[in-house]
């Protein structure tokens, strides 16, 4: 089989001092100073946090600054990357939500091992996990990033409770039980 020679053509003067495309660079140049910035000064400005963003999670209090959860366990489970870990505790049967079933005794998030999918919100029957709008976590050591229930509930704060399961009088009257 035969290789067959392609001959090009002689470059010319322009192309061998390659003034063509230093010009052609230079026009980019000049185009882009004069455009409005794009860069946000981290962390003074912040961009918009769209609706519906998935960020750190959470543990929330009701309105009465009593524990949501009831420790069900449910989004240990569900976490994919096994970030959330839950020690179960039992509730004193003379304090006023000795009518639930239980509360967690210990609650982590490994935030290094967290990939902000939701599924924990999402499976929560109590609402008591919540994803803030949070992006930036950072730490000097991997404990500072692994969250005990302490600092969970510092950064979730207090949402309203539509269930009212902690209060004895209101959950007998959304059930219709006099009792």
């Amino acid at each position: 089989m035969a290789i067959k020679k392609i001959e090009r053509k002689p470059l010319t003067l322009a192309e061998k001092s390659y003034l063509p495309q230093i010009a052609s660079g230079l026009k980019i140049t000049l185009k882009n100073i004069f455009r409005p910035t794009v860069t946000l000064q981290y962390p003074e400005e912040r961009p918009e946090i769209p609706e519906g963003y998935r960020g750190v999670p959470t543990l929330v209090k009701d309105p009465n600054g009593r524990e949501k959860c009831v420790s069900c366990q449910l989004c240990e489970f569900v976490c994919p990357p096994k970030a959330i870990r839950i020690t179960p505790g039992e509730l004193d049967e003379e304090s006023e939500n000795a009518h639930v079933e239980k509360g967690p005794k210990e609650f982590e998030v490994n935030m290094l091992r967290c990939i902000y999918c939701g599924f924990c919100q999402e499976v929560c029957p109590e609402e008591a996990i919540w994803l803030q709008d949070t992006f930036s976590v950072s730490g000097y050591t991997r404990e500072e990033l692994v969250y005990k229930k302490d600092k969970l509930y510092e950064l979730g704060g207090t949402l309203p409770d539509d269930h009212h399961k902690w209060d004895k009088k209101k959950a007998a009257e959304n059930s219709g039980n006099p009792h």
